[in-house]
C-alpha cells in the first residue's frame, strides 16, 4: 500500500505579537501581621502594623470609645501588656457578633495570635498566660418542644 503524504495548508503562519506588560505597582511599605480571634459568636480580625502612628482602632473607633468599660479595655489589651508591646504597633481590628465582653475576649485571642506571628518566641509566655487558648464554650441550640435549649414548658397533671 502506498503511503499518503500530508497536504500542505494554504494559510499563512500567524505573526507573534509581543505585548508590553504594564509595570507592577510598588509594594506597600507597611508590614502587618494578621490573625483571627474568636469567642462564642464574636469574631475579631486583627492587624498589627509595625509602621505608622501607634493607635488602637476597633471598628474604626478608638479602643476607649468602642469599649467604654475599663475591664473590657484591659481584657482586650492584656496580651500586649504581658509582652510589653503596647506602644510598638498600630492596631486595626474589625469585630463582629456576640456582646461587648465576648468581643473583648475575641480581640485578646486575635492579638495573641498575631503577636506569635510577629515573634514565635512569644508563644510560650502567651500560652502559659492562657491567651492562645480558644474558649470552646458556645450557646446550646434550642430544641423543638422546649422553650429554650433545656427549659421545658410547665407540666400539668389535668
Amino acid at each position: 500500500m502506498p503511503k499518503k503524504t500530508p497536504k500542505k495548508s494554504k494559510t499563512k503562519p500567524k505573526k507573534v505579537v509581543k505585548r508590553r506588560v504594564p509595570a507592577k505597582p510598588a509594594p506597600k511599605l507597611a508590614k502587618y501581621f494578621a490573625a483571627v480571634g474568636r469567642r462564642k459568636t464574636a469574631v475579631a480580625r486583627v492587624r498589627l502594623l509595625t509602621l505608622g502612628e501607634k493607635t488602637f482602632l476597633v471598628n474604626k473607633k478608638p479602643l476607649e470609645v468602642y469599649f467604654p468599660i475599663f475591664e473590657q479595655q484591659r481584657t482586650a489589651i492584656a496580651p500586649l501588656v504581658t509582652m510589653k508591646c503596647l506602644d510598638k504597633f498600630k492596631i486595626s481590628t474589625i469585630v463582629k457578633g456576640g456582646g461587648l465582653s465576648s468581643q473583648a475576649q475575641a480581640l485578646s485571642h486575635g492579638i495573641a495570635r498575631a503577636l506569635v506571628l510577629f515573634n514565635p518566641d512569644f508563644r510560650k509566655r502567651l500560652k502559659k498566660a492562657g491567651y492562645l487558648t480558644r474558649d470552646p464554650r458556645m450557646r446550646e441550640r434550642k430544641k423543638f418542644g422546649l422553650k429554650r435549649a433545656r427549659k421545658a414548658p410547665q407540666w400539668q397533671k389535668r
